[in-house]
């Protein structure tokens, strides 16, 4: 139902629960302001390659709801933005974005890619996990939206050393302006979603996987932009290391997660994630080979026993129950699993050609300064702290929180919780809290 909006809605987080919410907002009639950090929406939904348990491809999904989010008229996109200030209250939010400059006419710039072939620096790629490089002028991914270079302002040599310019030389549409400035942007509210999901936890300080010191132990969300067509390596399942075909993987269960030293809870979603990577390894190759290591098997979800059953069946997938102790590195490269095989109780080791590790969902490394500028808590794990018999409520009113900065959760829910969100940040512009 369409309704006449007293006032806008500020969305923070442009993933797939805050195009959700948007669009849910805008077909209602409710003016969206939809702040995302990125270069472009598309959050880490963009990062993967397939999604579990229809195996659909990611984009796929996610791009016609970014191009939907995009072109509504009730939608006003902030990429490449930050929330700086909140005031006020429930249906009075003032609200203060900082719109970092790209250096490029947003207007003029078509994204053609010619000034990136010829931008002689090169740098870790962020959307890529660092697995290649871009340049210093750069598309955050190819679907990006909006479809928009942005020239890094700390590896640019013009920028940081006053040489350089080819990239204004090169731009036929004149696009490049290395005069712009950020920019401060006042808005006026009447409720505020914020919805800015999560990081991976970092393996680096567990010692025993051996993680950046073994060539060939990656994470999962690596290995999901290692398969991926638009990923380093074109969709090969090959090692980066020596660019052999890899025929046996080892997926590591709980890295981070349900562990007292670092978090104790549970990530939801990696049981199933390693499932889908198995799978999907399965059919980039018919001769590979996964294992998955774990103590035991959570799949809660609609669907989710029959995909892990089916994964077993028909993709040879062999689960091993127990916990890996360590991981080391033979001459070749290749990652030896120690683990012990609790039915047995037996300490075995096993020779593979790539290690992932399901590593734990973490709040983003910007929540707490976030949540110190919207004036709410966070709950005992970093996570927006709500209510307890009002799910999306953070501890200010007006302030709805949902998806994976709530707590872990995978994509349907994620979807499911923006629609929750939406409808109640509606409830307090429209003036409908009947």
């Amino acid at each position: 139902m369409k309704v006449e909006s007293k006032k806008p809605v500020l969305i923070i987080g442009g993933g797939v629960a805050g195009i959700q919410a948007a669009i849910d907002l805008g077909d209602m009639g409710v003016k969206v302001h939809l702040v995302e950090t990125k270069p472009s929406i598309g959050g880490r939904m963009a990062q993967l390659d397939k999604t579990f348990p229809t195996n659909d491809c990611s984009i796929c999904i996610l791009a016609p709801k970014m191009v939907e989010c995009a072109r509504h008229p009730n939608i006003t996109l902030h990429t490449y933005s930050e929330v700086k200030e909140v005031v006020g209250s429930m249906g009075d939010f003032s609200v203060k974005l900082l719109k970092k400059a790209r250096f490029v006419n947003e207007k003029e710039c078509i994204g053609c890619g010619d000034c990136v072939t010829k931008c002689p620096v090169r740098v870790p790629d962020e959307f890529d996990m660092e697995l290649r490089r871009r340049g210093a002028i750069y598309l955050y991914f190819l679907q990006a939206i909006p479809m928009v270079m942005t020239i890094d302002r700390d590896h640019c040599l013009y920028l940081t050393r006053g040489v350089c310019r080819i990239c204004e030389k090169i731009c036929t549409r004149e696009a490049i302006d290395f005069e712009q400035t950020d920019a401060e942007i006042d808005l006026n509210v009447g409720a505020i979603i914020v919805t800015v999901g999560f990081d991976p936890f970092d393996p680096t300080s567990l010692s025993e996987f051996g993680y950046k010191r073994h060539r060939n132990v990656i994470t999962a969300l690596e290995y999901e932009r290692l398969i991926c067509a638009t990923g380093p390596t074109g969709g090969q399942l090959i090692r980066l290391s020596d660019r052999k075909p890899v025929k046996t993987i080892a997926f590591i269960q709980c890295v981070g997660s349900r562990d007292v030293k670092n978090n104790p809870y549970c990530s939801t979603v990696c049981c199933m994630h390693a499932a889908k990577e198995a799978l999907l390894a399965r059919e980039h190759d018919p001769n590979v080979q996964s294992y998955i290591f774990s103590m035991d098997v959570r799949a809660h979800g609609k669907g989710f026993q029959q995909y892990i059953a089916r994964g077993e069946k028909e993709y040879g997938i062999r689960y091993v129950r127990g916990r890996v102790a360590k991981i080391s590195e033979n001459l070749e490269g290749n990652p030896i699993i120690w683990y012990e095989e609790t039915f047995g109780s037996i300490v075995e080791k096993m020779e593979v050609d790539l290690a992932v590790l399901a590593t734990s969902f973490v709040p983003r490394s910007d929540t707490k300064e976030l949540a110190a500028v919207l004036g709410v808590e966070l709950d005992h794990y970093g996570f927006f702290k709500t209510a307890r018999l009002a799910p999306f409520d953070s501890t200010r009113k007006g302030i709805f929180v949902c998806g994976c900065c709530r707590e872990p959760v995978d994509i349907p829910e994620s979807v499911a919780q923006a629609s929750g969100a939406a409808a109640k940040a509606a409830e307090i512009v429209t003036g409908d809290q009947s």
